[in-house]
């Protein structure tokens, strides 16, 4: 064997992403001895022999025992078991004889594909099926006649196997070698001359087949050629060609063919038999029956079109004669493909789990189909599922790779059952499936997400420190630590303030909570930001808008700024004792610093003298009077009145009014004799006095409007509070004195004092930035509502 130096092609190569399919070929001897080297695959393969345990190479014998091995220190590809051409290779389909072998690695993964062709070696001799042939020859033969010879068998091929046939030396007989549809070699005896029985009955003949080998063999059987008497007609076939269709797996009973020869001859010599002639192999013998009386063939054995699909045959028809005469007809029977063979499929790789950030066209899997059928039959398909994100691309001759063909999300489909189903194109189709599951991994590829992307919570004032505000809980697809959040505050700054020293948020499931009290009159609202980050690599985050809204309670009483007056102290106020019905004679004007709804403020008389003398308007606080003064009216009332806000539950402030009549001068009238007469008439004595009353009353006004300005300049400024809407200031004439510091909204009064001799503006309380007012100067002797002398301007 050491003649046959193995012969290495390369005969395609094809690289398709991480998958390689090469085809190799290797030529080596039969029978060569085991652990003999056939070549070093890995040079061949121009891999790296340090890398082939780790990328796991293995070797499959496709279809076949194991008769060869990779070693895997070294690459070289080594006889196992010794090999038998003849036992691998049983049928003479084709002379070639091949093991197929499959090479495997991975990371990445490559397949090889290995042809070894196995070299026929001349080790066996022709041998005949008989080692006596005995032919009957009429003596009525004419020169030429031809004679069937069984043939020799030679399990080896090609040049190894039959190549010609050699007769001894005989004045009667020779032969010629002709070469039969399958290459083989057969011989026939021909008739040189007439024989004569009376000469000679019997003839021995030495029929010797030679192969081509070297050295070459041979193999010998003895022909004994008997005389017969003379049958002269011969039967005769209705044609000597017959060509015969049949479908494979036909059953067995089957008929074939039904032969009919005739002979013109009569009785025993006419009577045919029918009979295979030696030329017809023994497997056709053995899968066809041949009924001698009748001529009928019919199928004895299993046809498979994939095994053997065309058979040749040679029947005789021999009379009975006592000299019996044969007559031969040739037979081909084509036995046609169905559709009998399912297609298969095998998984060669399958990658699971994949990240779900895979990219396009990654290889999944490869996958080989086979059909043993042939044509249409033998045409396989291989399908996946239409609604996946996967597609095949065939590779080589039966292979396909599963390919990554759209974006995979796990938070979507978490895995795949791929179904592979390989079809022929037979009809009917057979076909065959096989499910992979397909698993994807996570990666952190999604923010987390809150609810809503705005929250506004209301947070009633006074709140306890440390009470639950919210919980707000964010949302992540991911999977374990790409879904493990955590809530942080985004720092900002109010008055230089910090959020994180206003508000707390638990990092692990985002409730907040307030970690002061809060005071609506002070802060009415916060904006801030918070934010929810993954644990992923890298982390994500998304962020949402916190509005908390401070709600108000009524936790403040009205405060009554008009009349003003000290605190605890009585307002005093005078007016004329004339004065006209539907009269202004005060006005209340209460501020609460709540909320709108909690500020609404209503005036009630808590107390009054004469209740049929005044009314108050519940909503302006204006004080009117209801009818003139009389002479039985008191000279002195005293009126209380109550602020009530609109809280629950509401609270309250008070102010006593002492209202004072002045007399003043008075008409007589001649119709009202219920008027004392003192009231009509004035002596210059009464006239002086009450100037000089006057006088010393003016006086004391002055003093005391100085020492109330004084004593407002250097009081500590009170709490700011925010403008109410409920009233407008409105002053009575009579309090007015050379000029009037007047705003349109009550909250002004709370904020600055008016120094009317003066005309200045003193400020009172902190003013909120941002606010305005307009303020009115206004000449003494004119009504608050009459405004054609008064000067404005916007504070």
């Amino acid at each position: 064997w050491k003649r046959y130096v193995p012969l290495v092609t390369i005969l395609f190569s094809s690289f398709t992403a991480q998958i390689s399919s090469t085809l190799t070929h290797y030529s080596i001897p039969e029978e060569m001895k085991e652990r003999s080297v056939v070549a070093n695959l890995a040079a061949d393969l121009r891999l790296d022999v340090k890398t082939l345990n780790e990328r796991k190479m293995r070797l499959d014998v496709i279809a076949n025992k194991k008769f060869l091995d990779v070693n895997k220190e070294t690459g070289e590809l080594y006889i196992v078991e010794k090999i038998d051409r003849e036992y691998i290779c049983n049928t003479k389909i084709t002379s070639s004889c091949y093991l197929r072998l499959e090479v495997t690695l991975e990371n990445p993964i490559r397949i090889f594909n290995i042809d070894v062709e196995i070299l026929d070696m001349n080790d066996n001799a022709p041998q005949f099926r008989r080692d006596t042939i005995y032919l009957d020859v009429s003596e009525a033969a004419p020169k030429g006649e031809r004679f069937s010879l069984s043939n020799a068998v030679d399990p080896d091929v090609g040049s190894n196997s039959v190549k010609t046939y050699y007769l001894s030396e005989s004045e009667y007989f020779n032969i010629e070698v002709q070469t039969a549809r399958d290459g083989s070699k057969i011989s026939e005896l021909i008739l040189l001359k007439q024989l004569d029985r009376e000469q000679q009955a019997v003839h021995h003949l030495i029929l010797t087949a030679v192969d081509g080998g070297k050295p070459a063999r041979s193999g010998t059987a003895s022909v004994i050629v008997r005389v017969l008497d003379t049958n002269d007609n011969t039967p005769t076939f209705d044609k000597s060609l017959y060509n015969v269709k049949i479908m494979e797996n036909s059953p067995i009973g089957s008929l074939v063919l039904h032969l009919n020869a005739t002979d013109s001859d009569e009785g025993s010599n006419s009577d045919i038999t029918y009979s295979y002639s030696l030329y017809t192999s023994e497997k056709t013998q053995e899968t066809f029956y041949l009924n001698p009386t009748s001529g009928e063939i019919t199928v004895r054995g299993m046809l498979n079109y994939e095994e053997f699909n065309i058979y040749d045959m040679e029947v005789i028809a021999t009379d009975k004669g006592a000299n019996s005469l044969s007559g031969q007809c040739t037979i081909k029977i084509l036995v046609e493909d169905m559709n009998d063979n399912h297609p298969e499929l095998s998984i060669k790789s399958f990658q699971s789990p994949v990240s779900e950030d895979i990219k396009l066209d990654t290889v999944i899997a490869v996958v080989s189909v086979s059909d043993k059928d042939s044509g249409e039959n033998g045409i396989v398909d291989l399908h996946i599922p239409d609604n996946m994100p996967f597609k095949l691309r065939k590779s080589s001759d039966n292979y396909y790779e599963l390919v990554v063909s759209e974006a995979l999300d796990r938070e979507k489909v978490p895995e795949y059952d791929i179904t592979f189903t390989v079809t022929d194109r037979g009809s009917p189709p057979l076909s065959d499936n096989e499910t992979m599951t397909l698993e994807l991994l996570d990666v952190n590829d999604n923010v987390p997400q809150f609810p809503k992307s705005f929250y506004t919570i209301r947070v009633m004032e006074n709140n306890a420190p440390g009470a639950l505000l919210e919980s707000l809980s964010a949302f992540d697809p991911d999977l374990h630590e790409n879904q493990y959040l955590v809530y942080v505050i985004i720092e900002k700054e109010i008055s230089n303030t910090s959020m994180s020293m206003l508000f707390s948020i638990n990092p692990e499931d985002g409730k907040l909570h307030a970690l002061k009290t809060f005071d609506y009159e002070i802060e009415k609202e916060f904006l801030f930001h918070i934010e929810a980050r993954d644990s992923g690599s890298p982390p994500l985050s998304s962020n949402v808008s916190v509005h908390i809204i401070i709600v108000d309670q009524n936790d403040n009483a009205p405060v009554i700024v008009s009349p003003w007056r000290a605190h605890g102290s009585v307002v005093e106020e005078k007016i004329p004792r004339s004065t006209d019905k539907g009269s202004l004679v005060a006005k209340v004007i209460a501020l609460d610093t709540d909320s709108v709804h909690n500020s609404r403020i209503t005036y009630q008389f808590l107390q009054v003298t004469d209740a049929t003398l005044f009314s108050l308007d519940q909503y302006n606080g204006e004080i009117r009077t209801m009818r003139m003064f009389s002479y039985r009216d008191p000279r002195h009332q005293r009126l209380v009145v109550v602020a009530k806000d609109n809280g629950e539950p509401a609270l309250s402030a008070t102010v006593t009014i002492k209202l004072s009549t002045e007399e003043t001068a008075v008409k007589a009238y001649s119709d009202m004799t219920e008027v004392p007469l003192e009231y009509d008439i004035f002596s210059d004595l009464n006239l002086y006095l009450v100037i000089g009353l006057g006088s010393v009353s003016f006086l004391l006004l002055i003093t005391i409007l100085v020492t109330i300005v004084l004593k407002c300049q250097k009081a500590k400024p009170s709490k700011a509070a925010p403008p109410s809407r409920n009233s407008v200031i409105s002053e009575r004439n009579s309090t007015i004195a050379d000029s009037t510091l007047v705003s349109n909204d009550a909250y002004w009064y709370s904020l600055f004092l008016a120094e009317t001799r003066k005309g200045k503006l003193v400020v009172r309380q902190p003013v909120p930035k941002g606010s305005r007012y307009i303020v009115s100067s206004i000449p003494r002797g004119t009504g608050l509502t009459d405004t054609s002398d008064s000067a404005a301007s916007t504070l």
